[in-house]
């Protein structure tokens, strides 16, 4: 960090110094700005942030005691450049405390430290008196974390206020995650510290608290989510950075078919091979395999069925051998595919108890997660998910067993290229995730995905996909139409667990290519603004939750919306609301018909079970480009890997090896024409009445076709 003191900041200090190291009520309060937000702090301890946008806004509060000392500075961090107050002041001990706003985002990071040794029963930094905005939403201390609205707020949650224009600030801790403690009064005071579990803070000890402001919802946790990630030193993961986000993958877990089941006359480990040889001959490849807590012994019992329905914790975490007897490592060569491997806690009667630390029911010991992720990564294992982090895998809540039992886990799978998913996680494992660049996925919704989980699954995928998590909905089966859209609009993993032979192959060949690669959005699908404050005011409101693509600057969009009271609903949206700027094309995907909204226009429909959009946006040409006609995702990046208009549609379409054509469709205003400089177009096919059309396209040597529209 660059922090360079102000010349005005060392005459306040040297007049500090002259009062005998007390401010005097005469000297003026502290003031930086920044980002249209002011903070100053007075003499006698009080501070204040006023702000002008997104709303003109004032935050109060105080530490109960005179300043001893306080100096402005400026300087970089992560998140940027800053301009900052400091100052000193003195309760029970001696505490410093800062207050730096940055000049690039509406963002305040809040800082305090106690410099000796100290109860932790002093007055919270920051404790704010809040703007009084309607509405709140926060994320529960139960397993996935589910949101709420306007619910009392988990010590460990983020806590989001907003009105119904979408005007908002988010505030959450931004380190000590485990044992921060949040809490919001009835009169909207938002105070800042840590749990009473925690008597002591040692010296030195150091709690930072950030608060971002947005206009619109969606803009206000992206901002609060990217100060987080800069703070813990990750950046953003690719939404095809390895196998199990960019490929199909079969899921073993709770609700698939072979969640501790199989084929006894193939064994475990041969049905397995046989899944995989299923799909593959049925030109949908896998990419990946998950492995399900049944792949472990467990219990007093030492048996890969564990203990009755409970089954208890890991005995060991090694393969079965009644289920492996050639170890996992050889499985993974005889299903040739790369694994994930399920994870629970550590069981009362393992006897990993007398060879590591322990802190509660979890393995604090770096020596564990070496041996164990040297282990997977030998066995062919590319992720490790960490499950029930809400329930038995939690550690003693204290000042390092939190961050020994994820920092070891993370540091020494990071050291074997194994990444890591989260499942059950709590609001303060999702929040300690922007410390970990190979914490990559995490599970957002309860077991076995279907409608009654889709609610938790988009308002939580906002707070994952904020702090740099690819959301992951759980199993599914691919005949479920729905429910592998909304897992393809994730943008992250697309897993199934069919019995063989049970596949949808007319399903999966909309999610995935024929190399099994998924064509996914840029980011994760989530709900529109305009439905928190919907929501918030009537908890029956539809949903309506949109994703892109990015074509250089051309945006496409993509809405999925449900009727949230078991009937219908009429829902509205503007193609801006996804980002598509000017007129746009909306395409009902189910139907096959669409309709050309005006640039700021909204498009209506009534909704009931989930009806999916795609929203093109009207070039130059006067066309609206659809993309591939086949995919749910027809314009992702991973079919048209490259997009323009400048009176003329071009578009680079990719192919799998095994692909031999693509179909593409649009809107135009009269039958286009289609020629190619790679691969060859065919005829096209145009309807006069409803304005689109068709055409088929093969590749050239290179997998791609390359096409004008015009």
């Amino acid at each position: 960090m660059n922090k360079l003191t102000l010349p005005v900041a060392a005459l306040l200090v040297a007049g500090l110094a002259c009062t005998g190291g007390t401010a005097s009520a005469q000297t003026p309060p502290a003031k930086v700005a920044a980002s249209g937000i002011t903070a100053s702090v007075a003499a006698d301890g009080s501070y204040q942030l006023h702000t002008t946008q997104p709303a003109a806004w004032t935050f109060t509060g105080g530490v109960g005691h005179p300043v001893t000392s306080q100096s402005n500075a400026s300087g970089s961090d992560a998140v940027g450049p800053y301009q900052e107050i400091d100052f000193a002041y003195t309760d029970s001990v001696r505490r410093t405390a800062s207050i730096r706003v940055y000049q690039n985002t509406p963002v305040v990071l809040f800082s305090a430290t106690n410099t000796t040794s100290a109860a932790n029963t002093g007055t919270p930094f920051p404790s704010l008196a809040a703007p009084a905005l309607p509405y709140h939403e926060s994320f529960q201390d139960a397993a996935w974390s589910p949101y709420q609205f306007n619910g009392s707020v988990a010590h460990d949650s983020p806590l989001l206020t907003f009105d119904a224009q979408n005007h908002g600030y988010l505030i959450s801790a931004a380190d000590n995650f485990a044992v921060a403690n949040l809490t919001r009064s009835s009169s909207n005071t938002v105070a800042a510290g840590i749990i009473s579990g925690v008597s002591t803070l040692p010296a030195n000890f150091t709690h930072r608290t950030v608060l971002a402001l947005g206009d619109g919802v969606n803009n206000t946790y992206g901002t609060w989510g990217s100060a987080l990630m800069a703070l813990g030193g990750k950046h953003t993961i690719a939404n095809d950075a390895n196998a199990t986000l960019n490929k199909l993958g079969y899921w073993t877990d709770n609700g698939a078919t072979y969640y501790y089941n199989y084929d006894t006359s193939k064994g475990y480990a041969g049905t397995l091979t046989a899944v995989a040889q299923d799909f593959a001959s049925r030109g949908i490849p896998l990419g990946y395999m998950q492995l399900d807590s049944w792949w472990y012994p467990k219990g007093s019992s030492n048996s890969w069925q564990g203990n009755g329905t409970n089954r208890g914790g890991e005995y060991t975490y090694r393969a079965a051998p009644d289920l492996f007897p050639g170890g996992l490592a050889a499985f993974q060569k005889q299903v040739n595919l790369p694994l994930i491997t399920h994870a629970r806690w550590i069981d009362p009667s393992s006897p990993y108890h007398g060879q590591y630390s322990m802190s509660g029911s979890v393995i604090t010991d770096p020596n564990f997660w070496n041996s164990t992720m040297s282990y997977l990564a030998n066995s062919g294992v590319v992720t490790y998910e960490q499950d029930w982090l809400s329930a038995d895998a939690q550690p003693h809540y204290n000042l390092s067993d939190p961050n020994a039992f994820l920092g070891n886990m993370a540091h020494s799978a990071a050291a074997d290229n194994v990444t890591l998913q989260y499942c059950m996680a709590l609001p303060w494992n999702n929040l300690q995730s922007t410390q970990y660049q190979n914490l990559q996925t995490t599970r957002v919704s309860l077991d076995r995905f279907d409608r009654s989980k889709w609610d938790t699954f988009l308002f939580d995928s906002r707070m994952a996909g904020a702090l740099g998590e690819w959301p992951w909905t759980d199993v599914f089966m691919s005949t479920e139409t729905n429910n592998l859209v909304l897992s393809t609009l994730s943008g992250g993993m697309v897993g199934v667990g069919d019995a063989i032979g049970k596949e949808s192959v007319s399903n999966l060949a909309k999610t995935v290519r024929g190399d099994g690669v998924i064509v996914k959005p840029d980011v994760s699908l989530v709900p529109l603004d305009s439905v928190y404050p919907a929501v918030a005011q009537n908890s029956s409101a539809p949903m309506v939750a949109g994703t892109y693509t990015d074509h250089n600057g051309l945006r496409d969009g993509y809405v999925f919306a449900y009727a949230r009271n078991n009937g219908s609903q009429a829902v509205g949206f503007s193609p801006s609301n996804v980002g598509v700027a000017g007129d746009a094309y909306v395409y009902n995907y189910f139907t096959g018909t669409g309709k050309i909204v005006p640039a700021g226009g909204t498009f209506t429909d009534t909704v009931n079970s989930g009806s999916y959009y795609v929203i093109a946006p009207v070039g130059q040409s006067g066309i609206a480009f659809l993309g591939d006609a086949g995919k749910f995702v027809s314009l992702g990046g991973k079919r048209i890997s490259q997009l323009s208009d400048n009176g003329t549609v071009h578009a680079t379409v990719a192919f799998a090896s095994s692909e031999k054509s693509v179909t593409l469709h649009g809107y135009a205003p009269s039958a286009p024409q289609v020629t190619a400089t790679d691969g060859s177009a065919g005829t096209v096919s145009y309807n006069a009445s409803t304005h689109l059309f068709t055409v088929s396209v093969t590749p050239g040597g290179d997998h791609n076709a390359v096409i004008a529209v015009s």
